[in-house]
C-alpha cells in the first residue's frame, strides 16, 4: 500500500461495463522525501485509480496495486491496477524515522 494525492478525476467515453458507477480518480503517489518535508508535492508518476470512497482533489489516500486492486469486487471481474484504500486523515512521523531518511538520502 501506498500514499497519494488526488489530483483530479477521468472521465471515459465510452466507458467499459466493468466501471459502470465507478470512480476513477488520477492520483500522484507521495515520495517520502515530500511527505518528510510536509510540503503538499506528490512527486512520484501519476497513476489512475478506482476511487469508492469519494476522496476530494486535494486530499491523500492510502491505495493498493496489482491484483489487490480488484479484490474489493470479487467476484466480478473488473480490470484495476490501482484502488483507493482508505483516506488518510493525519500521518505522524517520528522525529528519530526522519533524521535516518535525512543520512540515507
Amino acid at each position: 500500500m501506498r500514499l497519494g494525492i488526488v489530483r483530479g478525476c477521468v472521465v471515459l467515453n465510452p466507458r467499459l461495463d466493468a466501471f459502470a458507477a465507478k470512480r476513477l480518480v488520477m492520483l500522484e503517489p507521495v515520495t517520502m522525501a515530500n511527505l518528510a518535508a510536509g510540503n503538499g508535492c506528490g512527486g512520484g508518476k501519476s497513476l489512475v485509480a478506482i476511487d469508492e470512497l469519494g476522496a476530494a482533489i486535494g486530499q491523500m489516500v492510502a491505495f493498493t496495486e496489482g491484483r489487490e486492486a480488484a479484490n474489493p469486487f470479487w467476484p466480478n471481474a473488473v480490470p484495476a491496477d490501482a484502488y483507493c484504500a482508505l483516506i488518510v486523515d493525519s500521518i505522524d512521523l517520528p522525529a528519530t524515522r526522519l533524521s535516518e531518511f535525512e543520512v540515507r538520502k
